[in-house]
């Protein structure tokens, strides 16, 4: 019975155990901070292209449709064309001025570059210019 009890009380081999289990949870920690700065570097990257194509399309020589294709070049040339795929654009009211909006849906990424399509929606305004 003694015998048994020192086997069972023995700490041989428990740090294999813990470093297994302490570097798994430090891996899966170290993953989820690095995919959280990623979907946080691809929505800034959106809004920017998206409040940039709002920019380009309220100008005074140049159209909404003008500015979609600018917000679509800054994303496909940033993430990728499968993140510039539903860029729209609208003209409306913002803060009670006439505005010109963008709007881009993308892909929000959940493992990798892989994620929810549409999960990101995004808006750009711009005041419209006029030369009057």
């Amino acid at each position: 019975m003694a015998r048994a009890r020192s086997k069972l009380g023995d700490d041989a081999g428990s740090a294999i155990a813990e470093f297994v289990m302490v570097a798994a949870l430090l891996t899966v920690l170290t993953l989820s901070v690095i995919q959280l700065g990623l979907a946080l570097f691809i929505r800034n990257t959106v809004v920017d292209a998206a409040a940039e194509g709002a920019r380009f399309g309220a100008l005074a020589d140049n159209s909404i449709s003008d500015g979609v294709a600018r917000a679509t070049d800054l994303i496909t040339v940033a993430l990728g064309p499968s993140y510039a795929r539903d860029v729209t654009a609208d003209t409306g009211s913002y803060l009670g001025h006439p505005a010109v909006i963008v709007t881009v849906r993308a892909p929000l990424p959940l493992i990798g570059l892989v994620g929810i399509d549409g999960g990101l929606e995004v808006s750009g305004h711009a005041a419209i210019e006029t030369l009057d």
